[in-house]
């Protein structure tokens, strides 16, 4: 199976106010799975005329506001009218097909990718037309959840800390948060759940 594992950095949590400032996705097939450094990465930092958000969400993105504010070329740079295309494209040159309707429909991978993610992208042209989330999403909560102790889905910390990561700090860098949602799934590959359930 091929999924895309995608993190958004955004300035703040409503996807009607607030703004995507940084995409990004990368390809992960489970039947020959590369080295993480080697999957097919694509990420964009999102310029918009101006921005609207919370001081907690523009603190925390201040090296993308950095980004966007520099004057150097910057080919990583679009519009929110850019984005979905530029993704479309990298769909398509890894092989994604589109369906009947010419929409490329993929299986994504993230953490809180159908609570909080998914509201964004349904906000930017070309959603359901260029590039469409199939309805089932893979959220590495379900996998590092103890059923008996947790009152709530675990963070992405404490997925990380429970996978033993060496550093189980979150970056809120959307290309290391996919890349940790991969590594964090990989795992499961081999021995799927459903062979350790006795009925």
């Amino acid at each position: 199976m091929r999924y895309i594992s995608l993190d958004l950095e955004t300035t703040g949590g409503r996807p009607q106010r607030h703004q995507i400032l940084e995409l990004a996705a990368v390809i992960e097939d489970t039947k020959h799975p590369l080295p993480l450094a080697e999957l097919p990465a694509f990420r964009r930092v999102v310029r918009h005329p101006e921005y609207v958000g919370t001081a907690g969400a523009l603190a925390l993105n201040a090296r993308l506001l950095q980004e966007l504010a520099g004057k150097e070329p910057n080919p990583e740079l679009c519009t929110p009218e850019e984005l979905l295309p530029q993704l479309r494209e990298f769909l398509l040159l890894h092989g994604f097909r589109p369906d009947k309707k010419d929409c490329v429909a993929v299986t994504m991978a993230g953490k809180n990718i159908a609570s909080f993610d998914l509201g964004f992208l349904r906000e930017l042209p070309g959603y359901g037309t260029l590039v469409r989330a199939e309805p089932a999403m893979l959220d590495p909560a379900a996998f590092y959840l103890n059923w008996r102790k947790d009152s709530r889905l675990p963070t992405m910390q404490i997925c990380k800390a429970r996978a033993a990561f060496e550093d189980d700090t979150v970056a809120h860098e959307a290309l290391a948060d996919a890349l940790d949602v991969v590594q964090l799934l990989r795992p499961f590959y081999e021995l799927p759940l459903y062979k350790e359930v006795k009925l």
